[in-house]
């Protein structure tokens, strides 16, 4: 017999959409983890990440420049400058690193990140 597991979402409402100006990045406590939220280009496109480099081991992501690189939307640490894709967290400078993503989406103009 299979047995279905039951697994709950819970989404933190962390802020309306327009407290992130374009192509920035801020910062919130989901559960117990630091996460960066990026609002990349003009639009609704949001992204979460873990606000830890591993390259500076500090928690700083979120002050990092959004752009891109060859057509992958990124984030480029405040610190040594390494790049990240905002959809995949994988480090666009060292393919060994790469780091947390999580779920996020938009709700009645409200930005809300997925804790578990």
């Amino acid at each position: 017999m299979i047995q279905a597991i039951e697994t709950q979402t819970k989404w933190v409402d962390i802020c309306a959409l327009s407290d992130i100006l374009p192509n920035t990045g801020v910062c919130a406590l989901v559960g117990n983890e630091q996460v960066a939220i990026f609002r990349y280009g003009n639009g609704e496109e949001v992204y979460a990440m873990s606000n830890y480099d591993p390259f500076s081991k500090a928690y700083v992501l979120s002050r990092g420049i959004v752009g891109d690189k060859k057509g992958i939307a990124k984030v480029a640490s405040p610190i040594y400058k390494q790049n990240f894709s905002l959809a995949t967290g994988q480090c666009l400078d060292d393919e060994t690193v790469s780091i947390p993503t999580y779920k996020v989406k938009i709700l009645d103009g409200r930005v809300l990140v997925c804790d578990g």
